[in-house]
Formats: C-alpha cells, sequence, structure tokens
C-alpha cells in the first residue's frame, strides 16, 4: 500500500444549474490526513464523490500521483484509491463477509473465488475493526454502528495506499470513533475525511480544509484554522477554543446562547 499524492484542481460541480462546489483546489501530500469540514450544505460529500467518481466536475480534474482518474480503468482506480461512502446500498441478502470480501474484486477476474490469501485479508480486516464476530451475520440486520465498520472493514481489505471517507465515524460509539481514525492514521494512507466533528479533526488529521457555501474558506493546521472567529463566520456559534498544553491539539466548546428574558420574568 503505498500512498500517493491526491489532488483536486479547480474543482467545481454544478446540479441543475446550482453550484454545489465552486472552484475548490486541494492538494494532499502522499501519507498526509486532510479533513474537510463545513455545515451542513457546504459541498463536502459532493466534493468527495469527484474523488472517487461518482460525480463527475463540471469543470477541474483530480489527479492521483500526476493520472487523471477519469482516463484510469475503473478496476485499476480501485486497486489506488477506496472510498467510504455514508450510506450503503446494494448489499441486502449479503453477509458481513460477503461485503469486505468485495474488497478484493479489483484484484480478480469475473467470477473468481477467493484463495487463502483474500481470506486472510478479509478475516484481517474485519478483526481490525472488531466485526470479525459478525463475518457470518446478515449485513442488512446490522446496526448503523456496525455498518460503518463493516464499511470501513471493506475499504481497508481493498489494499489501497489512498482513501476517501465520508463521515467515516457517522453512527460510531465514541470508542470506535476513536478506534476507526486511529485505524486510518497507523496504516499511513493518504486520506481525505469529511467530518462534523472538529474535535475529532483537530485530533487526528494533519490539516483542516474548511468549506462554506462549497468554496473553501480556510486550509492549514488545525491550530491555525480552527478559531472562534472562524466558527463565528462560517457555523455562526459562539464557541472557545483552548490548547491542550501536552498535545497542542485544539479543542473546541460551543457556548449556548441564552435566551433573553423580559425583566422579572422566571425561567421554567
Amino acid at each position: 500500500m503505498k500512498p500517493a499524492a491526491l489532488r483536486a484542481e479547480n474543482i467545481s460541480v454544478m446540479v441543475g444549474g446550482r453550484p454545489l462546489v465552486q472552484d475548490v483546489s486541494l492538494e494532499v501530500a502522499p501519507g498526509e490526513v486532510v479533513a474537510l469540514v463545513g455545515p451542513n450544505g457546504a459541498g463536502k460529500s459532493t466534493l468527495l464523490r469527484t474523488f472517487y467518481r461518482a460525480v463527475r466536475p463540471t469543470s477541474g480534474r483530480i489527479l492521483l500521483d500526476g493520472d487523471d482518474i477519469w482516463l484510469m480503468p475503473g478496476k485499476l482506480l480501485a486497486r489506488r484509491l477506496a472510498a467510504v461512502l455514508q450510506e450503503a446500498s446494494g448489499e441486502f441478502e449479503l453477509t458481513v463477509y460477503d461485503v469486505v470480501a468485495m474488497g478484493r474484486s479489483p484484484y480478480k477476474r469475473a467470477f473468481q473465488g477467493d484463495d487463502a490469501d483474500d481470506r486472510e485479508i478479509v478475516l484481517g480486516s474485519l478483526d481490525a475493526l472488531d466485526v470479525v464476530r459478525l463475518a457470518d451475520a446478515p449485513f442488512d440486520r446490522l446496526s448503523g454502528g456496525e455498518k460503518q465498520r463493516v464499511l470501513i472493514a471493506r475499504a481497508l481489505a481493498q489494499r489501497t495506499g489512498t482513501m476517501v471517507l465520508d463521515e467515516p465515524t457517522n453512527h460510531l460509539d465514541l470508542r470506535h470513533q476513536l478506534d476507526a481514525l486511529r485505524l486510518v492514521r497507523r496504516l499511513g494512507v493518504t486520506a481525505v475525511v469529511a467530518l462534523h466533528d472538529l474535535n475529532l479533526a483537530a485530533a487526528f488529521c494533519d490539516r483542516i480544509c474548511v468549506l462554506n457555501a462549497g468554496r473553501p474558506v480556510a486550509d492549514g493546521p488545525p491550530a491555525e484554522v480552527i478559531t472562534p472567529e472562524l466558527l463565528a463566520e462560517v457555523y455562526q456559534v459562539t464557541a472557545e477554543v483552548s490548547v491542550d498544553p501536552d498535545t497542542k491539539i485544539p479543542q473546541v466548546s460551543v457556548v449556548p446562547e441564552l435566551f433573553h428574558r423580559p425583566t422579572g420574568e422566571r425561567p421554567c
């Protein structure tokens, strides 16, 4: 799994005449983990979809080690880049093992079965995400958090050097949120991760790219990007940002806004 350089050059996406992503450029060095953050509707998922060819940009291009992904055979791209999506479809009536084994398909001919190496990789991926006990369970009967871990295991089974992950901690409890992001860091892959949780982004990502209304508004190390001023501008919230004295990682605490009550009115 050799990490690649991933580059988005002036990406714009228009749907129905409406701009979802507007002139976004992003460069991710080999082995770097970059978070995409921003409010709902900022364009994070749409931008990620251009990285794995689910959405074709209206303009711009995506390069993987200098190669335009739209000029690659699909199977070759799947050997070099894996995607973890927010929602799974078409996995009904499959076992958990079957879903994760789909990660080995880029390396097979049509109708070729699993060999011993494939089985070892699939079971190792399941174990890494703490779902090996579910190998024979029907995928469609899992909880949301279990499904999410299985989909991350499938991407892991692809054995690529580059990953894009759209809200990979969605539905996960605190322990498995941390485990999933630690795993991405431990793999040493190039990764772009869309996240809502700014504290997780600050703790596990080398850089944070902030999108708002489809445009990039900040990009840099977490300590430089996450500021009360940016949170007020982009998220329209009042927040305090402290820095852990040992790790130097910024931590965000949102300050609840209290309702103004007429003088003398008692709270419920």
